[in-house]
């Protein structure tokens, strides 16, 4: 009866791409489906325009960079803005440094935001255009 619709989105169990706790990344990440970080990357994250994506970021995962993913789940840092299409769920351990740019946020008590929250629905605004448009000084 409240069954969500998730055909258009990978599930957390569709994991294409895993990072370990040990794996330090310097330079930016493509990636399509899902993309799991337990490591380190140093450079900007982003999915593949127009495919169905997730990021997961585990307590121990650290991005310093900016994220362009359609739907992220962060229990771990992102030192960067993050740009979501479609949904970000912040873990009780997230920490951005950065503004986000959502169309659904979900967030447990703890979370830190150092930043702004700007709602940007899915159709208003592209994957891979300028984050600060429209987002006003």
């Amino acid at each position: 009866m409240f069954k969500r619709n998730r055909t258009q989105q990978p599930s957390s169990n569709n994991i294409d791409t895993l990072l370990g706790r040990g794996t330090r990344v310097s330079g930016d990440v493509v990636f399509t489906g899902g993309f799991h970080l337990d490591g380190q990357v140093t450079g900007n994250v982003r999915a593949d325009q127009g495919a169905a994506s997730i990021l997961i970021v585990s307590e121990h995962g650290c991005i310093e960079g900016s994220v362009e993913v359609a739907h992220v789940v962060l229990n771990g840092t992102v030192k960067g803005d993050i740009i979501a299409r479609d949904r970000v769920e912040l873990g009780s351990k997230a920490r951005v440094n950065g503004n986000v740019y959502y169309g659904v946020i979900e967030m447990a008590i703890g979370a830190e935001i150092n930043g702004k929250l700007v709602h940007e629905p899915a159709a208003s605004k592209p994957l891979g255009a300028p984050a600060a448009e429209g987002a006003g000084a």
